[in-house]
Parts: structure tokens; sequence; C-alpha cells
């Protein structure tokens, strides 16, 4: 009887062991192999054509599909604008007139469904789009795990508590990364993402006036010049994250935080005589390695509760839910043409024509 509770034991061990997997192992880097095998060159090709038309987008990319992520996982739901069952993610706190891009998701979305309608989800698309908007700014590739759904709903509350702020402290941003299954090195590996793109002035200004600041003084300085200290002055300008190559994916991101150029406080933080100094200071003298460990890291961020099988859907636009989309058409109208009659009144005689219409 031992024996048997004992072997009952291992065997529900051994289930829980592989119910607790994430659904990383629903997913598959050829889940559009057959139903659409043309999709992945159809998406990178809309991505090199909006990363060619400004560069700045390549980082804008990478940051929406980390903003989708980490709201109630990878599902599309940043994409959905306000509507009567939704309140729209895009205007939390975190990403109100600071996430772009949607225009590119929505332009990739529109080719593959041209091609491949109702197949290919939007959470899908941006995760694909994350990885060429990479490769085409000299970043790293990686093989993207598909089979992602879209969600039916939206959390603008949670995107307040989950996304992390730009004055975050170390402490925080190590527990808000931990809940989502990701450890300090992927967490550094991922901020590593600011070696491209912009920041707004509102974002950075009281890292620039707080005197007790460890901000490089000249950096400061140069960064002073387009953003005032008076709170609602300038508060949409923009400075490069990374000062030397905003443009090009690299590992310079690391070098300034080495040398307190760090323009976010939520980046000065990873190198500030803490946890996570070690791995800065790896990646400042190897940029193969934080290249490496930026792809696994954003395909470990990918696999971040997806939706599979039959949750969710598969819109049809990125930014609407299927049910409260209005179809393309609604009715189809047949017009016969029936015998001609002479019609006679004081102008003269005129040949008319009667239709017979159905709906």
């Amino acid at each position: 009887m031992a024996s048997r509770l004992s072997l009952a034991g291992v065997v529900f061990s051994i289930f829980l062991s592989f119910s607790s997997l994430p659904c990383q192992a629903q997913l598959s880097s050829n889940f559009y192999a057959s139903t659409c095998p043309n999709a992945l060159t159809t998406i990178r090709t809309a991505t090199r054509r909006a990363v060619s038309r400004e560069r700045r987008m390549a980082a804008s990319l990478i940051r929406l599909h980390f903003h989708d992520c980490f709201v109630q996982g990878c599902d599309a739901s940043i994409m959905l604008d306000n509507s009567p069952s939704i309140d729209s993610e895009k205007f939390s706190f975190n990403n109100d007139n600071s996430v772009r891009g949607f225009e590119v998701i929505d332009d990739a979305k529109a080719q593959v469904e041209s091609i491949c309608p109702g197949v290919v989800s939007c959470a899908d698309i941006a995760a694909v789009v994350a990885r060429d908007a990479s490769v085409a700014v000299g970043g790293p590739s990686w093989t993207v795990r598909l089979g992602r759904r879209d969600s039916t709903t939206a959390s603008p509350s949670l995107a307040d508590r989950d996304l992390p702020r730009t004055t975050a402290a170390l402490g925080d941003l190590i527990d808000l990364f931990s809940r989502k299954g990701l450890s300090e090195r992927d967490m550094v590996a991922l901020s590593g993402s600011h070696t491209l793109g912009q920041a707004r002035c509102v974002t950075f200004r009281g890292r620039l006036y707080d005197n007790s600041s460890d901000i490089d003084a000249g950096f400061a300085s140069t960064r002073k010049r387009n953003c005032p200290a008076a709170p609602g002055n300038g508060n949409n300008n923009l400075a490069p994250l990374d000062l030397v190559t905003p443009n090009s994916f690299d590992n310079n991101y690391f070098r300034n935080l080495i040398q307190r150029r760090g323009l976010l406080q939520s980046d000065q933080v990873l190198f500030s005589g803490q946890s996570t100094d070690s791995i800065v200071t790896e990646y400042s003298r190897n940029p193969s390695l934080f290249s490496s460990d930026f792809a696994a890291a954003m395909l470990r961020m990918g696999d971040i509760e997806p939706l599979t099988g039959s949750q969710g859907e598969i819109r049809r636009i990125c930014s609407v839910v299927n049910e409260e989309q209005v179809p393309k058409y609604c009715c189809s109208i047949k017009l016969t043409l029936q015998q001609p009659w002479l019609y006679a009144n004081e102008s003269g005689t005129k040949l008319m024509y009667k239709f017979e219409v159905r709906v």
C-alpha cells in the first residue's frame, strides 16, 4: 500500500510539473507554415519599409511589443481602441502620448489579411515586427515562436501597475520583471533596447535638475538645453536615449551608464553600486554577449501568458474586437432590367426602363 501511495505521489508531482509549464509549449516557429506560408516575408517587408522611412521607428516597435506583453500577456491588448466594451490601454499613464508604431502593425496586418484572411493574429505580428525591427537597425535576430491569439479585453489599470516607470528604483524593477518570469539578466538585456530611440523631456526632467542626482554634469548640461526646468514647458521635447549612436543597435547604452550618462533614472539605477552593475559591465565590454542575451530575453518575453488554442480570437482589424467591427458588406443588390415603355408628357416622348430590385 505504501509503495502504491508513493508511486501515486510521484505521478501527481510529475503532473504538477508539466501543468505548470508556460504556454510556450503551444507556440511553434512554423505555426503558419501551411496556413499562411508567406506571412513572415510579408511582415518583414512592411517592417523594413517603415524603419527605412524613420529609423526611430525600430525602437518604437520593440517597445510596443514589450508594453503589450507586460500587460495581461502578449495578446495585442495594447492595440485596442476605446469602444463600448473596451477601455483602451493606449491612454494609461505609461502609454499615453508615448507608445507609437500602431500604424506599422496595422499596415502589416492589412498586407497579411490580403493573402491569408483571418489566420495571423495581431499579437504574432507584433512579435515578428519587433524581431524584424531589431534586424533592420543592426540588432540581433531570433526565431519567433508563433500561435498567439488576440485578446477581447484590455486593462489600463494593469498597464499602470505592470509597466515600469522611468523613476523606478532597482528593487521595484527587479520585482516587476520577476513577476513576469524574467531574471535580472533578462531585465538588463531588455533595457539595452534603449540604445535606440528617444525620450520626452517630462520623463527625465527630474533627473536633470535634481541636485542629488548622480548624472554626469556635462551630459546634464547638454540635455538641459532642450528640456527646461519649469514643469509643462517643453514636456514633449525629445532627446536620444543614446547620445552617441541613437539609431544603431549596439552596446553604447551600457557604456553610457558606466559614465553616468543614463538619460532615465530607471536606466541609471542598473549601474548604481547595486546587484546589476556586473551585468552592465559585462555588456559594455562584450557586445556579442549583449546581442545574444537580448535575443534570448526577447524570446522569453514573447512567451509571457499567450492566448492559444481556442482562447481569444484572430482580430480582422487590430484596433477593434471582431464583434464590434462593422461588416464590410451588409447586403447585395440585384438590378434586373425589364421591358422598356414609352412615357409622354408636354415636353415630348421619352423611352423609360423599369428595374426590379432584389436585396
